[in-house]
């Protein structure tokens, strides 16, 4: 009968046991990641915000860009994201050394999907698809989400995967 009692117990409480086994090598992981940007040299750090910020006033720039029809802008705007890529920016062999080194690979890669995407949408503009542009734009808005909430949860606490995410229904 105790046996019976044990292997109930162990039953009901193994998902909680590998739960908290897998939150903890998560949690973890996401301080891996954000350690990734917050190791790189005070010079590194600083082009990266000044790309960041770059990054975040032309996406601003888009949005009256697109109801106004301007989709002249949106392309040089789209243009200008896209070549404003940090790994292709003139850096020292060691600060490159350095980028490669201490950001995770997943970082590289979302950065790189950005300004895939950017040019997706400077070729959009180019055609005047304006269904195209949208969709875009979206894509390039959830991609700076999905990068900021794996790697920026110290800057974007709302988009931290640990917060308890609000109850949604329609």
């Amino acid at each position: 009968m105790k046996l019976l009692v044990h292997i109930a117990l162990l039953i009901t409480f193994l998902p909680a046991i590998s739960y908290a086994q897998d939150h903890s090598e998560h949690n973890e992981h996401e301080t891996k990641m954000a350690e990734g940007v917050e190791a790189l040299s005070h010079d590194l750090r600083y082009l990266l915000s000044e790309e960041m910020k770059a990054l975040e006033k032309g996406m601003m720039s888009i949005i009256p860009a697109i109801v106004s029809g301007k989709w002249h802008e949106i392309e040089t705007t789209a243009g200008k994201m896209k070549a404003s890529y940090i790994l292709k920016q003139k850096l020292t062999k060691n600060q490159m050394k350095e980028l490669h080194s201490k950001l995770p690979n997943a970082f590289i890669e979302k950065d790189q999907r950005f300004h895939y995407l950017s040019g997706m949408l400077e070729h959009a503009a180019n055609k005047q698809k304006p269904e195209l542009i949208n969709f875009y734009f979206s894509e390039m808005t959830k991609s700076c989400m999905g990068c900021h909430s794996k790697f920026a949860t110290h800057k974007f606490p709302d988009l931290s995967s640990n917060k308890k995410k609000d109850d949604h229904s329609h």
